[in-house]
């Protein structure tokens, strides 16, 4: 009976959130396009706002409906799958993030856009590293690129003043991070010193602002293209692993119960930084979206207040700097009943000016050639320049079916380690062995 039960409250609660993110039937006449809009990631929603009169203007009889999805980033990708589960309430458009491509294309909610790419002019001017982001592994493509991202080290020049560290602060070794961090803690208590995301509450951020971040700058990295398999465990992996440890046992880093909160990431940005309570954050490009003029948490003393820094790797090996790149497509549904139609509203949303209209509003980085020439993608955002000039040396994710639910485990194992549940060996064996039920052991390498 308990069983029961709980599956006919879990089938009422699927129908209510399909209901509640959508609603109405599908037709060939409305365009519906489901979009995250949460805290301070509101520059989707200000696009589509945007361009909605002129997309109905250009197709008379078709209407536009927008359905900003109101939730963390791991409710977004629940949500949205929901969402598409059903023809009355699947999206015609969806902001889809890369590393779901190959999951969703096999899940066959995406619809291939080869054929509309290669008679479209505008391709020519995305950037080659950009183009693959939208493509799995069965070769066809499913999504444009709204832009990409990178990340560094933002850190506080008035906490460092006091500190009596300095304003141009560019650390050469995970190192030179930490003795910053610990001079911060000495002499500007009430501070957090770093912030480096752990645990899963977080989500993706986790996995890839916290963690990747630091594995990528090893010697090693989580998949071996070559060898084509799963890296770990590896001596890589162990010092990272060690790293957050140091952070959070020694007190560097925030609470756990900060840590652990699914909007942490939120507050990093909309309050922690802005409200001088953070000094060093490791985190992405984006940022500036909540501080410039209209963002959701203004605040014009954000370019002279913060400065910036590339991660270093661990110990200055070349190239001396890491980064990671991620972002956002527009892809249409498989569901569509009007795929032509949607496909006018991925190429109206991301052609040149609108494309530039975005990254400003959500700050960014730039994966068309043309808007990287046009004087305005540099004006107003000081940091933009910087964050563009790192995708010399980011990588990507191995954005394959399963790393999704590789990037879960990693979450939880990071969260072990933060929470003093487990020790980096430990946690690290632990993960090699999800890995293995994840994705088949042979296709696990390890690698001390």
């Amino acid at each position: 009976m308990r069983r029961k039960s709980a599956l006919v409250m879990t089938a009422v609660m699927v129908a209510a959130s399909a209901s509640a993110c959508g609603g109405g039937s599908s037709d060939s006449k409305t365009i519906k396009v489901a979009y995250q809009k949460f805290g301070n990631f509101i520059g989707a929603d200000e696009l589509f706002k945007k361009i909605k009169p002129v997309f109905e203007q250009q197709n008379p009889g078709i209407k536009l409906k927008l359905i900003p999805i109101e939730a963390d980033e791991n409710s977004y990708y629940t949500k949205l799958n929901l969402m598409r589960r059903s023809p009355k309430t699947a999206p015609d458009v969806a902001y889809e993030d890369t590393f779901f491509v190959n999951s969703d294309a096999e899940a066959r909610f995406l619809m291939p856009l080869d054929a509309n790419l290669q008679s479209w002019p505008d391709w020519s001017q995305f950037v080659d590293a950009a183009k693959v982001a939208g493509k799995a592994a069965d070769g066809h493509t499913y999504g444009v690129p709204m832009g990409t991202d990178t990340r560094g080290l933002w850190f506080n020049k008035q906490i460092f003043a006091k500190a009596g560290l300095p304003a141009n602060w560019q650390p050469k070794t995970w190192n030179d991070i930490l003795a910053a961090a610990r001079q911060i803690k000495a002499k500007v208590p009430g501070v957090i010193p770093l912030n480096v995301y752990a645990g899963k509450g977080v989500g993706e951020a986790s996995s890839m602002q916290g963690f990747e971040m630091l594995l990528y700058g090893t010697d090693d990295k989580l998949y071996d293209d070559q060898a084509k398999k799963w890296v770990v465990p590896s001596k890589g992996m162990g010092a990272a692993f060690d790293f957050l440890k140091t952070v959070y046992s020694s007190g560097l880093g925030p609470t756990q119960q900060q840590a652990l909160d699914p909007h942490w990431s939120d507050n990093v940005g909309g309050q922690e930084l802005p409200q001088g309570k953070l000094a060093i954050a490791l985190d992405g490009s984006w940022l500036p979206q909540a501080w410039i003029p209209g963002g959701a948490n203004a605040w014009p003393q954000w370019s002279s207040t913060l400065g910036t820094a590339a991660m270093p790797t661990q110990n200055g090996q070349a190239p001396g700097k890491v980064s990671l790149s991620g972002g956002w497509l527009l892809s249409v549904g498989a569901r569509t009943k009007n795929p032509s139609a949607a496909w006018k509203l991925v190429q109206l949303a991301l052609n040149k000016e609108n494309s530039l209209f975005f990254y400003i509003k959500a700050t960014q980085v730039s994966v068309r050639k043309d808007v990287v020439a046009d004087p305005k993608y540099l004006e107003g955002n000081p940091t933009q320049r910087f964050f563009t000039d790192l995708v010399s040396v980011t990588q990507y994710r191995p954005a394959y079916n399963v790393y999704p639910q590789i990037s879960n485990q990693l979450q939880a194992a990071s969260e072990a380690v933060v929470t003093g549940q487990s020790s980096p060996q430990s946690a690290m064996n632990d993960f090699a062995g999800q890995v293995k039920q994840i994705a088949g052991p042979d296709k696990v390498e390890a690698k001390s």
